[in-house]
């Protein structure tokens, strides 16, 4: 049995003064369901993002969010945001950046075990299939998780719970809709009078681009992409910031820091996750036969060498 997720309408929304073109109905409004059919399980037959179901790999994952949880705290994501905001690592392109994750599997996912290319390549191709107009969505699949390039040794190989995982918001209270949040108890933050109340450091409705999130591999691409003066619209990055951000588009917390355009970015994150999420398969994709379309929208969208 499959499910056909049905997603709500967004009226027709503008970027950089050029209209995002979808499947539009006589009404002119963009449907945004795309015609996806989500399984039922993932790569190992549980439902997705399960993170109670036993399993071998579960453990681990639990593992993973306990040290994330204890160590993701405010002033260490400004420390990481300074380091890492210089772009001295590297310069290489982007499919350069895409090879070098053959490398690594997120420890952090109980839904898949392959390496990370074939994740950005399913998810890409899903996207192109169902809005094959939309070529920035599908370059945007194909680099959301470039982040995780932290985890080479170039980059100063750092642990996965750095890198990879769900994200939230540091300088307020942490939403009890966060994947483990018992394990914040144990993060000093968690008692910080500062830090510990809805608001924070924050006000209603200042918007996410004034809000500090932990740090990994979204953060970080998000980053790279912007300082590299991408030509990709806003809500590609938004996307690209926002993607692994569930308390928020999937739980709906944190939205009484969000403004009005955030809330309309948030349409294409929910539309974006659908592909991300469900798309995670071990089908294979022909790396050499996709490679030149990805190509061609690397090069409309970047320079041909990023710094890193």
């Amino acid at each position: 049995m499959t499910v056909i997720v049905q997603e709500p309408l967004l009226e027709g929304y503008v970027v950089n003064q050029t209209q995002i073109v979808g499947d539009l109905s006589e009404s002119g409004t963009l449907q945004l369901d795309g015609g996806f059919a989500t399984p039922d399980s993932n790569a190992f037959g549980h439902a997705f993002r399960d993170f109670e179901k036993e399993s071998d790999r579960q453990a681990g994952v639990q593992e993973f969010y306990r040290i994330n949880h204890i160590n993701q705290t405010y002033e260490y994501v400004l420390s990481k945001r300074e380091h890492y905001g210089k772009l001295d690592k590297a310069v290489m392109s982007i499919w350069e950046c895409c090879e070098l994750l053959n490398e690594f599997v997120d420890e952090s996912d109980p839904d898949l075990d392959e390496p990370q290319i074939e994740h950005l390549l399913q998810t890409a191709e899903a996207i192109r299939k169902d809005y094959p107009n939309e070529d920035w969505l599908h370059l945007t699949g194909l680099i959301h998780d470039l982040g995780k390039v932290l985890l080479h040794p170039s980059f100063g190989e750092e642990p996965q719970w750095a890198v990879v995982g769900d994200t939230y918001p540091l300088g307020c209270a942490f939403d009890e809709s966060i994947v483990h949040h018992e394990f914040f108890k144990e993060n000093p933050d968690f008692y910080n009078p500062k830090y510990n109340t809805k608001y924070g450091l924050y006000s209603k409705n200042c918007g996410l681009d004034n809000v500090i999130i932990s740090w990994g591999h979204d953060e970080y691409m998000h980053m790279v992409a912007k300082m590299n003066k991408t030509t990709l619209p806003p809500v590609a990055l938004f996307i690209i910031r926002f993607h692994s951000f569930y308390a928020l588009h999937r739980a709906g917390a944190y939205t009484h820091l969000m403004n009005d355009e955030d809330h309309e970015m948030l349409e294409w994150v929910k539309i974006f996750n659908k592909y991300d999420l469900y798309s995670k398969s071990k089908v294979r994709v022909d790396v050499e036969e996709v490679k030149p379309y990805y190509q061609s929208l690397i090069d409309k969208y970047f320079p041909s060498k990023l710094r890193w």
